[in-house]
């Protein structure tokens, strides 16, 4: 009996939070050559941690892992990163309510427990509400909790980038970077985005496959280095 031919590639894919969802970058890993697909829109988390082929590797542009009760408005990776990236970038790594915070029942509850929280901070709540339900430890194997900010900063020689993805010189130098590190993906992303996302979800979602390929080579930093888990088991952390 002949023995099943294996894939000669490894699947893996970026994910960042967007207006419709999820904006969804796979591509095919093939020795050191990333060969995008099309980009595209999934309404859950769900979907995304279930897609099919599933993803050897993903990286998704959000946290994993949160208080049982409230601390503050970062944990401890989130503390080590803004460091790292510095001033302006920071803002990229948004403030993560605790979980009683995040599923209260009215903005006037989580404001009890969450003096901090602003507006802003409440945008993101839906997005976190998903990562909060749908991620398991098992999940630690294969998918992992990147932000945009570290990516883009690694692919730039561990130097932060001043610019503002929102202003046609941050686009600029971030798209520069997709094409230096991963050649072939910039042409998917400069291409018209999915209904329900923008050229920015694009250019994170290359940023998080930067990261899931840098997961399939056992190459990623972890902060912090010294683990911590939430009370469900789910590593409290932030790669690049």
């Amino acid at each position: 009996m002949v023995a099943p031919r294996q894939n000669a590639f490894r699947s893996i894919g970026g994910a960042t939070p967007c207006p419709a969802g999820w904006l969804v970058l796979p591509a095919r890993l093939a020795g050191v050559t990333v060969v995008a697909e099309e980009a595209f829109v999934l309404k859950t988390l769900q979907e995304v941690l279930d897609y099919r082929p599933k993803f050897d590797f993903a990286a998704i542009n959000i946290p994993f892992g949160y208080p049982e009760r409230p601390q503050g408005p970062y944990r401890l990776c989130d503390q080590q990163a803004r460091q790292l990236v510095g001033w302006p970038r920071m803002v990229n790594l948004h403030p993560v309510p605790s979980r009683p915070a995040l599923f209260a029942k009215s903005r006037k509850e989580a404001l009890l427990l969450e003096p901090w929280l602003t507006k802003n901070d409440f945008r993101h709540f839906r997005w976190m509400k998903e990562a909060a339900i749908e991620i398991q430890p098992f999940h630690s194997r294969s998918v992992y909790s990147g932000n945009s900010a570290l990516s883009f900063q690694h692919m730039n020689g561990d130097e932060s980038l001043t610019t503002s993805p929102y202003h046609e010189e941050g686009r600029l130098q971030r798209l520069e970077l997709i094409r230096k590190n991963l050649p072939g993906v910039d042409d998917v992303i400069t291409r018209v985005p999915p209904t329900g996302a923008g050229q920015v979800h694009m250019y994170e979602a290359a940023s998080m496959l930067w990261t899931a390929r840098r997961a399939s080579g056992r190459a990623i930093s972890r902060l912090p280095m010294d683990p911590e888990w939430d009370e469900g088991g789910i590593r409290i952390e932030l790669v690049r």
